[in-house]
């Protein structure tokens, strides 16, 4: 068993903990609880790089070892990072549980050492027509980042 956490914070006051499982070469589990957040959905994604030496900005792209187009989590055509959104209840706080299985954490694919960013807006998943929705889902924002590490 493969264990991860990831402690996010950002503007605001936005703050939480994600925890990232993996038996075996089966599909990662991540579960957490993110406060402070607007009442709503909120994109959710792994991006590329460990990197918060500017913030949540220095985090890089969605991660994307397969070069795809933005998209949903249950798509094929997506990048690896891309988790959708997190809905957040009417006091702030999204809690939630995703199962997905291209976001690894042991192999060449692992996310150990990328960040998980969640955004100020939702994901539009590949589908709004907008610009950005085939590169970010046009999610706006980087409310909260934290740097995904081994747990023991």
């Amino acid at each position: 068993m493969a264990k991860a956490v990831a402690v996010v914070a950002g503007s605001e006051g936005v703050k939480g903990h994600i925890f990232f499982t993996q038996e075996g070469d089966g599909p990662t589990t991540v579960s957490g609880s993110i406060s402070g957040l607007k009442p709503g959905l909120h994109g959710f994604h792994v991006h590329a790089l460990g990197d918060t030496t500017n913030g949540c900005m220095s985090t890089g792209a969605h991660f994307n070892p397969a070069g795809k187009e933005h998209g949903a989590p249950d798509e094929e055509a997506r990048h690896a990072g891309d988790l959708g959104n997190v809905k957040a209840e009417e006091d702030g706080t999204a809690t939630f549980t995703i199962v997905d299985s291209q976001i690894p954490l042991t192999g060449p694919n692992s996310i150990i050492g990328r960040a998980v960013v969640v955004h100020a807006d939702p994901d539009d998943l590949g589908k709004g027509g907008h610009e950005l929705s085939k590169t970010t889902g046009n999610a706006g924002g980087r409310v909260a980042c934290g740097i995904i590490g081994l747990q023991a």
